[in-house]
């Protein structure tokens, strides 16, 4: 999304990283704590490339994780291993902070990466939710609704979707430079963007994931009303509706608290002439961004077949001979 820098003010304001001349241009070595910030995010970038990494290896390979949910789930990790390995050291290098001193094409071509995988991964995320939902409260027609046809299509949707608003992004940014009478087609291409790479996705990951809750909850009732009264078996309903809540909650809160602060100030930032502290935008975006590298761990660590497939090919044992076919507990 575009963000206006009042230059004027700029002049007053430090680079955690780097002073600033009056050229705008970024002078000086960066201090011994910003260059160990830089090997911590350094660090987060290989994280999310190694954990996604797996996550697509192991679904690849095994023949046991070859189902319409896990391709969902390989089209997410493609995204977010995207964003360790493109977005990620972009970022490093030229994040906001410096792309509002370097108004140049590249700060743009960075954003345009960082917008389009980014969407990718959210769409993906929300194409994962309609999987579930379908799964959960409509189990008879899950493999009619869900099958290799529609996920193929969820996928390129989802990719298609991405890649235009990522192009949209980059064209409001130039149209803005050439003519000072676009600002209409600009603020239309923020709102555009924001909806459909956040807002809708968010909306209707809700909507699904409060359906499934419910439909768990009824379920539950209906297996305890249908049970002996006992306490063993209340205990075990109780059980199950607070794994329900647990799972749903891990799932949209560790979403929510990565990308509802950052999309919450680009809205600010890009309808309102409020000011924010440049190090707090970065941390934001930073926050935002770590989302990719927590998906690993929220959709497939959740899973056991997942944990054997990664010891197998963390311990090697893939290499050593055929195990395609190899039952995953």
């Amino acid at each position: 999304m575009e963000i206006s820098v009042n230059r004027s003010a700029v002049l007053t304001e430090i680079h955690p990283c780097y002073k600033i001349d009056v050229s705008y241009v970024l002078t000086s070595n960066p201090s011994a704590i910003c260059v160990l910030f830089h090997i911590f995010l350094g660090l987060l970038s290989a994280v999310t490339v190694c954990g996604n990494l797996l996550v697509i290896i192991s679904i690849i390979y095994f023949k046991q994780l070859h189902t319409p949910t896990n391709s969902l789930i390989l089209s997410l990790a493609v995204a977010d291993l995207l964003v360790g390995a493109l977005v990620f050291p972009l970022t490093m290098e030229f994040s906001i902070s410096s792309c509002l001193y370097y108004n140049v094409l590249f700060c743009k071509v960075r954003g345009t990466f960082d917008v389009s995988l980014c969407t990718s991964s959210i769409l993906n995320l929300c194409c994962i939710s309609v999987d579930r939902y379908y799964a959960v409260c409509q189990p008879l027609a899950y493999r009619t609704k869900i099958n290799d046809h529609v996920v193929v299509i969820m996928i390129l949707v989802s990719w298609g979707v991405s890649v235009l608003i990522g192009i949209g992004f980059i064209i409001a940014g130039l149209n803005q430079e050439k003519c000072a009478t676009c600002l209409i087609d600009v603020v239309l291409a923020n709102i555009l963007g924001l909806v459909f790479s956040f807002y809708l996705p968010v909306i209707v990951m809700l909507c699904i994931y409060l359906k499934i809750f419910l439909v768990a909850q009824r379920q539950a009732r209906s297996i305890q009303n249908t049970t002996c009264q006992s306490t063993k078996s209340g205990a075990a309903v109780s059980k199950t509706e607070r794994k329900a809540t647990k799972t749903l909650a891990i799932v949209m809160g560790v979403f929510l608290i990565c990308w509802l602060p950052f999309f919450l100030c680009t809205t600010v930032l890009s309808f309102s002439h409020v000011h924010m502290p440049l190090p707090l935008i970065e941390l934001l975006n930073w926050l935002a961004l770590s989302n990719s590298m927590l998906n690993p761990f929220i959709y497939a660590f959740f899973y056991s077949w997942f944990r054997s497939a990664f010891r197998m090919i963390i311990s090697g044992k893939i290499i050593q001979g055929d195990f395609t076919n190899s039952k995953l507990l």
